[in-house]
């Protein structure tokens, strides 16, 4: 039972989602906006494996932002 959470594939780039995960446990254990976060959640009942769950999207949504490529825009000297 997922408790109403859509699952995603385990599939995919092995070491991507390893890397990934590395980043999240590294973030809960010394960056501090991530450390507030999870305290934060950890009051509000959540357990550990869900706040990673939710980290990892968070740190996916980051390297996305960062990868995708920027968007041209219109220069004014032309």
């Amino acid at each position: 039972m997922t408790g109403g959470r859509h699952r995603v594939g385990h599939g995919g780039h092995r070491r991507l989602n390893a890397a990934i995960c590395r980043t999240v446990i590294v973030r809960m254990r010394f960056h501090q906006p991530t450390i507030d976060y999870v305290a934060r959640r950890t009051a509000e009942g959540r357990t550990k494996r869900e706040i990673i769950r939710c980290l990892k999207r968070y740190v996916i949504r980051e390297v996305h932002h960062l990868l995708r490529p920027a968007q041209r825009r219109p220069s004014a000297a032309s």
